[in-house]
């Protein structure tokens, strides 16, 4: 996998964080073929980068409404 350029990311909480600011996951949707993944407490912390074949695997079960 490529160096991702995250200064650019588009970053959004997934519908199913807590609205209280607790156990929160952000996505960016803005880059082809991969899904970067954080925990928004930490912004500036580490990022998981997975390809987006397995990411829509990972989350495509439990989908209700989005993340």
């Amino acid at each position: 996998m490529h160096p991702i350029d995250l200064t650019v990311a588009t970053w959004r909480k997934s519908t199913h964080s807590n609205p209280d600011g607790g156990a929160c996951v952000e996505v960016a949707d803005n880059f082809p073929g991969v899904v970067p993944v954080r925990d928004s407490k930490y912004p500036g912390g580490p990022v998981l980068a997975f390809p987006a074949a397995e990411w829509a695997s990972f989350v495509g079960p439990g989908r209700g409404g989005g993340i």
